[in-house]
């Protein structure tokens, strides 16, 4: 049995944020392997002149910071124990939560799951960390690992161990999710017209595209283990 450590983070997640998308998305590696890649992380930092204590984010993402970045994503991609799952919903203009009798929150906490479930098996055991967004985080925690426990029937907690709130800047690991969901989230992303979009963002979505060969675009099979993504439609799961 191993214990596997999962690193969530969110994109344009409120309900009116001015973004057509919403992405979900969590980074996981074998908690024995954390130290080591956090440290692997550090050193990606200090070799391209990058304190070890910045937080790198998708956000931040210019020019002059180009090969941290590049690194980075090619340390994911060259690292056999880090795996990631992303959930995009296309278009949240579509959402009509009144008609299924539920609130934003309450379909976000099924998407959240929706993200997680595909990669949770019942003969492994898992940490699950969330990035703090706000004061609220702790409750938001509390609910998500509720909803995982109950909808996987796990109410001995002998799989989902904890779900907690962390600080992205604390952790080396969260600012790898931060970095593959905003990309995924920008390739989706429609634009006013005109808007200028940053040369360095998509280069880095190419990299992307070419180290794990798909287009951010699609769904890959279910059984994708080390960049899964999965498009959400509107009409599944009970929403519309």
């Amino acid at each position: 049995m191993t214990e596997y450590n999962f690193y969530c983070d969110e994109s344009c997640h409120l309900e009116h944020d001015n973004s057509n998308v919403m992405v979900l998305g969590a980074v996981w590696c074998p908690k024995e392997k954390m130290h080591e890649i956090n440290e692997r992380i550090k050193q990606i930092k200090v070799r391209n002149n990058v304190p070890v204590n910045a937080e790198l984010k998708w956000t931040k993402v210019a020019p002059v910071k180009r090969l941290v970045y590049e690194d980075l994503v090619q340390y994911f991609f060259d690292e056999k124990d880090l795996h990631f799952r992303g959930l995009l919903i296309p278009n949240k203009d579509l959402l009509k939560h009144e008609e299924f009798n539920q609130t934003h929150d309450d379909w976000y906490y099924k998407m959240y799951f929706s993200m997680l479930k595909a990669m949770l098996l019942p003969t492994e055991k898992y940490n699950i960390f969330i990035d703090i967004k706000d004061t609220h985080s702790a409750q938001k925690a509390q609910k998500l690992q509720e909803v995982i426990r109950n909808s996987i029937y796990d109410f001995s907690k002998n799989i989902v161990k904890q779900v907690k709130p962390i600080r992205s800047e604390e952790v080396q690991i969260m600012q790898i999710t931060d970095i593959l969901i905003g990309a995924f989230c920008y390739k989706n992303r429609k634009f006013p017209e005109g808007e200028k979009r940053s040369q360095t963002k998509i280069d880095l979505i190419k990299l992307i595209q070419q180290r794990s060969n798909y287009s951010l675009e699609k769904s890959t099979l279910l059984r994708e283990d080390k960049f899964n993504l999965f498009i959400w439609k509107a009409h599944e799961n009970g929403t519309k």
